[in-house]
């Protein structure tokens, strides 16, 4: 990794539908961060166990989201992929700091936390710790910088008190990680309820487009979305949260500013939008399977592998050094 560019660490769990909110609010950063920083990017298996998985869905997610990860634009010549599980010094500092650092308070604040424990009858330990072996990735890796949505801050702000602690009480070892939010793109909300996030978890397939979806499939859902009172396009969160999302959409991509869709459609209704972001979806999402389709399972593995063999010696390197400092 080039020493004169700030680390980047990130990932999303192999579970689920990845979608065009997980795309345009995450993986389409990173691609654009490419260039600036030493991108570390990682699909997070662990943390997609801490709820109930198959494990055959689970390996074929793994292949998956690496998958996305290629043709949406992330280089491995520029940037490094791997899998969580592959690192065991993941699992490893997540302990030392459960113990030296984590407190149980910090863990029932976390709002992801108490609306997925509310889903399930029965919480595993791990789903009310998994913020720790959150910090534990990105504290591994010396990361400067953690690309996020609104709703990862929490963790963020965490791992960086995880790491101000540790360096209290046993000197310098940790640096201090930023996040940083790409704010048109904070949210992406769902197509059957614009006031809350879209989600791959939603109960209903229409409240997201899956990178996966047939493209015609894609651009019913739009078609059929949630808009507002009145026919203007504006983006206006508070009193038109379902035009201002699909303008959002649009925008990225497009690449086009709000203020040119908005000049594009003035005096236009909601259908002829609408009709137009469907052709726009269809046309992503046909290119982006055509590219994802040609990447072999072979290749992703390799590609996997490599990733992990760059990573294992400073992932050992700073377990050493914390368990130096412990007296381990």
């Amino acid at each position: 990794m080039n020493n004169s560019k700030k680390t980047i660490f990130s990932g999303i769990q192999p579970s689920g539908n990845l979608h065009l909110g997980n795309y345009l609010g995450a993986i389409k950063q990173w691609v654009e961060m490419q260039n600036d920083y030493n991108c570390i990017f990682c699909v997070v298996d662990y943390h997609a166990i801490t709820v109930p998985q198959d494990p055959k869905i689970l390996s074929e997610k793994v292949i998956e989201v690496a998958k996305i990860y290629l043709a949406s634009g992330i280089d491995p010549k520029k940037s490094i992929i791997f899998r969580q599980s592959d690192i065991k010094e993941h699992t490893e500092l997540a302990w030392i700091l459960n113990c030296t650092s984590a407190r149980m308070s910090d863990l029932e604040n976390m709002t992801q936390y108490k609306d997925k424990a509310a889903k399930q009858a029965n919480v595993g330990v791990g789903l009310f710790d998994y913020p720790v072996l959150m910090a534990a990735d990105i504290l591994l890796y010396d990361t400067d910088v953690v690309p996020v949505g609104e709703d990862q801050i929490q963790h963020v702000e965490l791992a960086r008190d995880l790491a101000k602690r540790f360096n209290n009480q046993f000197g310098p070892t940790f640096k201090i990680p930023e996040y940083k939010i790409r704010k048109e793109s904070a949210r992406i909300m769902g197509l059957d309820d614009p006031t809350k996030k879209m989600s791959k978890s939603a109960p209903s397939e229409n409240n997201y487009i899956a990178l996966t979806d047939d493209p015609d499939k894609a651009a019913q859902k739009i078609m059929r979305a949630i808009t507002d009172s009145g026919s203007e396009i504006k983006l206006d969160w508070a009193s038109k949260p379902g035009i201002s999302n699909l303008l959002t959409i649009y925008s990225l991509l497009t690449d086009k500013k709000i203020s040119e869709i908005e000049a594009e459609f003035a005096g236009r209704g909601y259908g002829e939008f609408k009709a137009k972001l469907a052709e726009i979806v269809k046309n992503f999402l046909t290119n982006f399977q055509k590219k994802s389709k040609v990447i072999s399972n072979n290749k992703v593995c390799d590609i996997l592998e490599k990733g992990a063999r760059k990573l294992q010696k400073q992932a050992q390197k700073k377990i050493e050094t914390v368990k130096t400092k412990l007296g381990i």
